[in-house]
């Protein structure tokens, strides 16, 4: 009896863990990252000590449910990267990784939050960020993307795309694929196309 008590309180201990972060998912997918952590115990139905005994802050806990979906959103960069029409490549990108944020309102919030002690989820997606601009840098050299394009362009159209609200996924991915569609228009250079308004600089929101 007593061999088993080790083994059995680190079964404990899984399961809890593995159902903090199936209510996490659940739960910023749906209402994004402004839930209190002893709310997220709660539904989880372990106490808060728990919670912070496996993630002792909210950033680690964001860093491990996203995990998924920022090496999903780096695969999509990375094949758009590889494409050899760099004009072809950035719509795949833009199309792509609007279709997974709108999927998940929560790892939107994640991507444009600033997370001081999360360094693997920061430098994962500065990776992809800088992967992006050396995509947008190719298709504007190639006379495709339109020259005033920056990266807080990119930064803008997640916040945008993020706003689109339903209550059904397959809705908000069809709506989230015209957005896109849209945007690219937008962003295509043409011989005579009246320049954009200055470029704003949006800040990164602190998860607190």
């Amino acid at each position: 009896m007593t061999n088993r008590l080790p083994h059995s309180l680190r079964s404990d201990a899984r399961d809890n863990r593995e159902r903090i972060l199936a209510v996490t998912r659940m739960t910023f997918a749906a209402e994004g990252l402004d839930v209190a952590m002893r709310e997220i115990a709660r539904r989880a139905e372990v106490g808060p000590a728990t919670l912070y005994r496996h993630f002792p802050t909210k950033e680690a806990l964001v860093t491990e449910v996203f995990t998924e979906q920022m090496a999903a959103c780096t695969a999509i960069v990375d094949a758009g990267l590889a494409d050899p029409d760099p004009w072809r490549g950035f719509c795949r990108v833009i199309e792509e990784v609007c279709e997974l944020h709108a999927q998940d309102r929560g790892f939107t919030a994640a991507f444009v939050s600033a997370f001081p002690r999360a360094i693997d989820f920061t430098e994962a997606r500065e990776r992809a960020l800088g992967k992006v601009a050396e995509l947008a840098r190719r298709a504007q050299v190639a006379g495709k993307l339109r020259p005033d394009f920056v990266l807080d362009d990119l930064i803008m159209v997640l916040m945008a795309n993020s706003g689109i609200r339903t209550t059904s996924s397959s809705v908000a991915v069809a709506a989230s694929r015209r957005f896109a569609a849209l945007l690219i228009q937008g962003m295509r250079a043409e011989a005579a196309i009246p320049p954009l308004p200055p470029a704003v600089r949006l800040p990164l929101t602190v998860l607190t």
